[in-house]
C-alpha cells in the first residue's frame, strides 16, 4: 500500500491544489477555461500522441478489451438510468435528461486527464495501451448514446419525431469527433503502424508539451470542479448524487473484472495484466469535463458536479483499495 500511495497521493493532492487555487481565486475563474483549453488541445494530445506512436496497434485497439469495456459500459448506462429516472406516480427520481447525464457520469471515468499519467505511473508505459482503448470507447460510444439520450428527451417534449433518437446521436458524434484526444491516439497509431518520427524539433515540441500534461491536468480537474460548484443552479440532495458517485467507483469496476473474468473462462486472450489496466481505468472518479456538458445542454449541472466531486473525493480512498487488492507495488 505505501507504493501505491506514493503514486496516489501526490496525484490527488495536484487535484486539491487546483480546487484550493481557484477557490482562493489565486487563479481568476476567467483563466480556467484557458487552462482546460491547454490540457486538451496541446498538452494532452502530445501526451497519447507519444504513447500511440510507441505501441503496437494491437496493444493500443484490443479488441477483446475494448468489447469488455465497451459491454460494461453500456450495462452501466442503463442501469444507472433505471435506478435514477423518475417513474409515473413516483415523486422520487430525476428526468430523463438528468438521468443520462448521470449515467455519463457513472460510465465515464477520468481517464484521460488522470487515468493515463496515474496508471503510468503506477504500472510503467504498458498500461498507457487498455487506457487509451477506454477513451477512445467512451469519447465516441459512451457519451455518444447519453447525449443522445438526454437530447431525444427534450424532441420528444416538442415532437413525436421518432428520428430524435438518431438525430441527437448523430450531433452527438459530430461533437465526439471534433474532440481532439482520438485523433491524436489515430496519428500516433499511424506514425507506429509506418515506423515514422517527427523530425527533431517537433518531437521535442511534443514532448514538452506531453510533459506538462499530467501535472497541468490534474491541477485544472480541481480547478474545473470547483468552477461546477459555483455554477451549479441547484442544490442536490445526497440520495441523487452519492448512489452515482458509488455505482460509479464500486460497481463500474466489478463489472468489468467480472465481464473479463466471463471472457477469459470462454478461452479468450486476455491476460491479468490487461484486465488488470481495465478495472482499474473503471475505477477512476467520473470525468470532470461531463458537468460542463450538462450545463451545455441544459441538465441539472448541480447534481452532476456533486457526483464528480464526491466520487473525486472517495476515489482515493477506493482507487488505492483496488489497486492494493491486485497487488501493485508489491515485490515477491
Amino acid at each position: 500500500m505505501e507504493a501505491i500511495l506514493a503514486v496516489t497521493i501526490p496525484f490527488f493532492a495536484l487535484v486539491l491544489l487546483g480546487w484550493f487555487a481557484a477557490r482562493a481565486y489565486w487563479l481568476p475563474e476567467s483563466a480556467i477555461p484557458g487552462l482546460n483549453a491547454y490540457v486538451l488541445y496541446f498538452a494532452l494530445p502530445c501526451m497519447l500522441f507519444r504513447f500511440g506512436s510507441s505501441l503496437p496497434l494491437g496493444r493500443l485497439a484490443d479488441p477483446v478489451l475494448l468489447a469488455i469495456y465497451l459491454v460494461a459500459a453500456l450495462a452501466i448506462i442503463a442501469l444507472t438510468i433505471a435506478v435514477t429516472v423518475r417513474r409515473a406516480g413516483r415523486d422520487d427520481g430525476v428526468a430523463l435528461r438528468d438521468a443520462a447525464f448521470g449515467a455519463l457520469v457513472a460510465a465515464f471515468p477520468n481517464a484521460g486527464f488522470m487515468g493515463v499519467p496515474l496508471l503510468v505511473a503506477l504500472l510503467g508505459d504498458a498500461a498507457a495501451g487498455p487506457v487509451i482503448g477506454a477513451i477512445l470507447v467512451d469519447l465516441v460510444v459512451t457519451s455518444t448514446i447519453c447525449i443522445a439520450v438526454a437530447q431525444s428527451h427534450s424532441h420528444r417534449s416538442r415532437a413525436n419525431d421518432e428520428r430524435s433518437m438518431l438525430t441527437a446521436a448523430a450531433l452527438s458524434l459530430r461533437g465526439a469527433l471534433t474532440n481532439p484526444l482520438p485523433w491524436a491516439i489515430a496519428l500516433g497509431a499511424v506514425f507506429a503502424a509506418t515506423s515514422r518520427e517527427l523530425p527533431g524539433p517537433l518531437a521535442q515540441i511534443v514532448r514538452m508539451l506531453g510533459d506538462s500534461a499530467a501535472p497541468v491536468a490534474l491541477f485544472t480537474i480541481g480547478t474545473v470542479l470547483w468552477r461546477a460548484g459555483q455554477h451549479a443552479h441547484t442544490r442536490t440532495p445526497v440520495a441523487q448524487y452519492l448512489p452515482v458517485a458509488l455505482i460509479k467507483l464500486f460497481v463500474h469496476p466489478a463489472l468489468v473484472f467480472a465481464i473479463g473474468l466471463a471472457v477469459r473462462a470462454l478461452g479468450a486472450p486476455l491476460s491479468p495484466f490487461g484486465l488488470m489496466v481495465l478495472t482499474l481505468t473503471a475505477a477512476l472518479p467520473s470525468a470532470s469535463n461531463v458537468s460542463l456538458l450538462a450545463e451545455r445542454y441544459g441538465g441539472d449541472n448541480g447534481r452532476i458536479a456533486r457526483i464528480i466531486m464526491a466520487s473525486t473525493v472517495l476515489a482515493f480512498v477506493t482507487f488505492s483499495a483496488i489497486a492494493w487488492l491486485f497487488g501493485v507495488g508489491k515485490t515477491d
